[in-house]
């Protein structure tokens, strides 16, 4: 059968977004697969599907799908991309929308500038909650890493969050040279962490200002990582290096987040962009 999709980036992080209001259709995770080819296929970092709401308290339902068919939790530049498409396509007359996702309820607000501000819930700092193997909750924690010329006997400080889904921190002092494409895999499927999890490298300018990269679970290095940012914030704010609102600079563009600290919700504004549309087969 035929689907309707629109492709939309978030800094560079980009989705199909797939109406499954309108339009009915169910994609096993070899098929999200085979669409994520950038060579053969569509070519994306993750799947969004538009769904209807499970409650009567939310707008719409929010599934994420990675590039290699896995379903995550939870993804920042997606649910801005998940807002424009929404209201774009006239799906909802409201500029601020309640989302339903596997994980919980986000708050997604489009603004006059027609950048999105995303309520993306508290930070999840207790480590079986992350999920995380860790004795208790801790700013920073040593992980022995082996492999890909890393040296187990220098263990990597990281600090651990969840955002809806899970991410580990670390800082470099030079982004260019970070061991992204090394030390993010191994960190990616440690043993430490049951679920997998996203790797966050960051080189703190000043207080207020930070240049990112995410080697994201499922998918390898992205142009951008909302959610990333997100506890790459919390983390340099957890240390005491950063102030409670900090632009983030990834290789896609920037966010700005911002966070009151613990008990307080972490809010995230940035653009989404429409990129084209088209039909494809399934």
């Amino acid at each position: 059968m035929l689907i309707k999709f629109t492709k939309m980036h978030g800094l560079g992080n980009d989705f199909m977004v797939v109406d499954m209001i309108s339009q009915h259709a169910h994609l096993r995770a070899e098929q999200v697969k085979k669409l994520s080819d950038r060579h053969f296929g569509i070519g994306f970092d993750q799947l969004l599907l538009v769904e209807p709401p499970g409650r009567p308290d939310v707008d719409f339902r929010y599934r994420i799908f990675n590039a290699d068919g896995s379903e995550v939790e939870q993804c920042g530049n997606g649910a801005r991309c998940f807002a424009r498409y929404v209201i774009d396509n006239k799906l909802t007359a409201k500029n601020r929308i309640r989302v339903e996702t596997c994980n919980g309820i986000i708050e997604l607000e489009v603004t006059s500038d027609g950048r999105v501000v995303v309520d993306m819930g508290a930070p999840i700092l207790t480590p079986a909650e992350v999920p995380f193997i860790a004795d208790e909750v801790s700013a920073e924690y040593p992980i022995n890493v082996n492999g890909a010329g890393i040296d187990s006997q220098e263990p990597v400080i990281v600090s651990a969050v969840s955002m809806g889904n899970p991410h580990c921190v670390l800082l470099t002092d030079d982004i260019k040279t970070a061991p992204v494409e090394t030390l993010g895999p191994l960190l990616e499927s440690h043993e430490r962490f049951p679920n997998r999890v996203n790797v966050g490298f960051m080189e703190i300018i000043h207080r207020r200002f930070v240049h990112l990269r995410v080697y994201e679970r499922g998918v390898g290095e992205t142009l951008a990582c909302g959610t990333g940012a997100c506890a790459a914030v919390v983390a340099g704010q957890l240390r005491g290096l950063l102030d409670t609102s900090v632009e983030v600079k990834l290789p896609g563009g920037n966010l700005q987040i911002e966070w009151l600290g613990e008990g307080h919700n972490v809010m995230m504004k940035g653009p989404a962009t429409k990129v084209f549309e088209g039909q494809v087969r399934v």
